[in-house]
């Protein structure tokens, strides 16, 4: 779900999903390249991602992810389970004894 949010803001490449997650969870999620590399994979043989090869600022060629049109409506499917379950949890943790 972080992936696809991430993404459906503007296509970027790896190390860029990565550090934005990083950036934005202000350094609680810690992102391991292999596991993005295997995750991003992942969504795009899903479907949900599509990709592309580009040049970086940097001028080196990286592969830029973005959203496909699938990949919205999976996100829109995991943000209501995730809204959903995080609710569910609140509710539990305002339980008085």
């Amino acid at each position: 779900m972080l992936i696809l949010k991430t993404v459906s803001l503007e296509p970027l490449h790896g190390f860029g999903i990565g550090r934005r997650v990083e950036q934005v969870s202000q350094g609680v999620f810690k992102v391991n390249p292999g596991s993005l590399l295997t995750a991003l994979q992942r969504l795009e043989r899903a479907g949900w991602l599509d990709s592309e090869w580009r040049n970086t600022e940097n001028s080196r060629r990286a592969k830029f992810y973005s959203l496909t049109r699938s990949g919205k409506k999976q996100l829109e499917i995991e943000e209501a389970d995730w809204n959903r379950r995080a609710s569910a949890v609140a509710r539990l943790l305002r339980q008085e004894v």
